[in-house]
């Protein structure tokens, strides 16, 4: 074949592959979600001279493009492997893979962040509390901290950020929960930890805040597999994790009201776990404020916790040890406005956030 021959072929064969590619971005459907990543997916932008002058549609455009790629999930796992394994990259969109985990990349700390946490919670305790209400704060290690060191990746000191902000919540007793955690206790795929391995972090909360639990717990687990937030964003061939949850007579007999809006809600709500984001099952996810009633506590003490998304599984083992616990996520509701739902009186308070959470504060209101 001579050398105009060949240029004919090539010329041929790229013209066929943008023609199929192109077919493929026009007739295939275009999804508006996806599962895989947890976001929406960039819509096609309007089409005006207003926008095209501007250039908004052409920077529109890319994005929808990028989005409604054909196959764009395979794609993204090739990109994913080539970076990591052809580039000696260590992470792929702030996600590294170790020891059959991935997790995020979070460093360095922020102090600015920590000082705004610190003083949120102490602007909540002026506002609230007197010298009648125990106040404890206790800090969730990110799987970060269990998995950077060995695996080469940059991470924060989190003995520091625990000491940081025990010294800055002069108004808490710190409870330290650190050292009853490891890698394992938390889900391979996803931020969180896994439930029916925080008992031991539970009973010493209970313990320092002068209460008891039953600890008399039945392990349930789901069928489906659970793939978890870290999953889509590395785009890495990582099996799933599994879904577990835990009951003793006083989960089982509890009440549990969402004020957000306005209805009771399960502990844990089964068919969220078949949503987008199985974890939500604790719960029901993000909801800025949560009573759970304990029929049947042995005690009148009540609990007013303050936490993030971590908050939701852990307080479901916690109900055996007071007659109330409330729930208030402060990045969903304002502070000022608990006073409408919330009585502190006598009541004990814990802060409980995570590093993931502490380091980037500006979402605490």
């Amino acid at each position: 074949m001579n050398t105009q021959k060949k240029d004919f072929v090539l010329c041929f064969v790229f013209m066929l592959l943008l023609a199929v590619g192109l077919a493929l971005c026009v007739l295939l459907p275009k999804e508006k979600y996806s599962g895989s990543e947890r976001r929406m997916l960039s819509p096609m932008p309007e089409l005006s001279a207003e926008s095209v002058w501007s250039g908004r549609f052409m920077s529109d455009f890319e994005d929808y493009a990028t989005d409604a790629f054909p196959f764009r999930d395979a794609f993204r796992r090739v990109k994913a492997l080539t970076a990591l394994h052809v580039f000696s990259r260590k992470d792929n969109n702030g996600i590294y893979a170790s020891e059959g985990f991935l997790a995020a990349m979070e460093y360095p700390v922020n102090e600015a962040s920590l000082a705004h946490a610190s003083e949120r919670f102490r602007s909540v305790c002026r506002k609230y509390l007197t010298e009648e209400n125990k106040v404890y704060l206790s800090v969730i290690p990110d799987k970060n901290c269990f998995l950077a060191e060995e695996s080469g990746h940059l991470s924060m000191n989190y003995e520091d950020i625990e000491k940081q902000m025990a010294d800055r919540a002069d108004f808490a007793e710190y409870i330290r929960i650190s050292d009853l955690l490891e890698k394992d206790d938390y889900y391979r795929t996803d931020t969180h930890w896994r439930q029916e391995k925080i008992t031991d972090v539970a009973e010493r909360l209970a313990q320092k805040m002068g209460t008891t639990l039953s600890q008399e717990y039945e392990t349930h687990t789901l069928e489906q597999d659970f793939y978890g937030v870290y999953y889509g964003q590395a785009a890495l061939p990582v099996p799933p994790d599994q879904l577990q949850y835990v009951m003793d007579a006083a989960i089982n007999s509890c009440r549990v009201y969402d004020w957000q809006n306005n209805r009771e809600i399960p502990v844990y709500d089964l068919e969220r776990a078949e949503g987008r984001d199985p974890y939500e099952m604790f719960l029901s996810g993000p909801i800025s404020l949560v009573t759970i009633e304990n029929p049947g506590a042995r005690t009148d003490k009540k609990l007013v916790i303050f936490r993030d998304s971590f908050g939701s599984s852990i307080a479901p083992l916690l109900i055996s040890g007071y007659s109330q616990i409330t729930l208030a996520d402060i990045r969903y509701i304002h502070p000022d406005l608990l006073e409408q739902f919330v009585d502190f009186e006598g009541c004990d308070v814990l802060f409980l956030y995570s590093t993931l959470v502490l380091n980037h504060s500006e979402t605490i209101k």
